[in-house]
């Protein structure tokens, strides 16, 4: 998408509930972009994050706001299940396409939409936020340059405050595709790509996520293309809030991400303590708004979004070789996921 004035970019939002509202106030923050419809079912909720946006009207369907001819983009923050129609319909509409993570929890669903995505010419973003976070960043760019030499093992630890609702982990695709494809993401985005996995599961949280196919707690262990090896341990509970922190180790040193105080403020007294962020939304609220900046920049300078389509299947095909080596309980190769064999079982 080439801009040809400097006019503001018009967007839809698709969705108008936690997510819908937080990428509603990072574009009210852009003097280039505008939201001008917001799409939900539930009336008031779309009416509240209008308020929030200045957006002239809102719509019950998706799909209008997509047909709406003043939109020029759309971001979709509507229930996973809903995704790949809705990009699939924005891309023939010709329009720009956000979307928040996975396109769909079935991997031919999902290169079958990413091809219609490229056939179609439209710029695509899927949403991995921590992407921009500003030391996932400093991060990427320290490895590329050589800085900790080559590259030896990497470790990674994503441990959220308490579990969703079973209604909602029984739609989420499992742990991996909800929770842990974020550190897989990471992984790639930091290392390179994965070879093979090996992964212990267990529901050690609550009885219940087991009773419904799922698991709380997981280490998986990863073997990448470029020999380097890595760890990544995932829960569902954290008792003392959202807990978040990445490690690259190399034959040169090593870089890590770490928890940080959400406060940078330590009181020394019997002890010494510190807040800490207890949610995600709290701890990357600035990586949510640079990646809606950054999708904005790049469709004004007409460059293709990143993390685009390729990142979009790549990520989706690591998240189902874990769950696939869970449920086999062996060591699964990347390249074993295959179109046809949808989410594994």
């Amino acid at each position: 998408m080439t801009r040809s004035s400097d006019s503001p970019l018009r967007f839809a939002l698709l969705g108008a509930g936690r997510m819908g509202a937080e990428h509603g106030r990072a574009l009210v923050g852009l003097p280039e972009a505008r939201v001008v419809a917001v799409a939900d079912p539930v009336e008031e909720a779309a009416q509240r994050v209008a308020r929030l946006t200045r957006a002239a009207r809102t719509y019950r369907d998706p799909l209008e706001a997509i047909h709406d001819p003043e939109v020029q983009a759309v971001v979709i923050v509507t229930p996973t299940s809903t995704h790949a129609a809705l990009i699939e319909a924005a891309a023939n509409a010709g329009k720009a396409i956000f979307c928040e993570k996975p396109v769909a929890a079935d991997l031919g669903e999902t290169e079958r939409v990413m091809r219609v995505v490229e056939e179609r010419g439209v710029p695509f973003q899927i949403g991995f936020q921590r992407r921009f976070d500003a030391a996932f960043v400093q991060a990427r760019a320290r490895v590329q340059a050589g800085e900790i030499g080559t590259v030896e093992q990497f470790g990674a630890t994503g441990r959220d405050p308490a579990p969703p609702s079973l209604d909602y982990l029984r739609l989420s695709g499992g742990l991996f595709l909800d929770q842990a494809i974020h550190d897989l993401d990471i992984a790639r985005f930091l290392v390179g790509e994965v070879e093979e996995v090996t992964v212990l599961g267990d529901a050690r949280v609550d009885p219940a996520i087991g009773e419904i196919g799922d698991v709380d707690t997981t280490t998986a262990l990863l073997k990448f293309v470029n020999g380097a090896q890595g760890v990544i341990q995932n829960s569902r509970r954290a008792v003392y809030g959202y807990d978040v922190r990445t490690e690259v180790f190399g034959s040169g040193g090593k870089l890590v991400m770490d928890a940080t105080p959400k406060t940078p403020l330590l009181r020394y007294g019997e002890g010494v303590t510190m807040d800490h962020y207890h949610f995600f939304m709290d701890r990357f609220q600035d990586a949510y708004r640079a990646e809606i900046a950054a999708f904005v920049a790049s469709l004004r300078a007409g460059e293709a979004p990143q993390p685009g389509p390729r990142d979009a299947v790549e990520s989706l095909r690591l998240a189902l070789a874990c769950t696939r080596s869970l449920n086999e309980r062996r060591t699964v190769r990347v390249a074993e996921v295959r179109a046809e064999a949808g989410v594994p079982s």
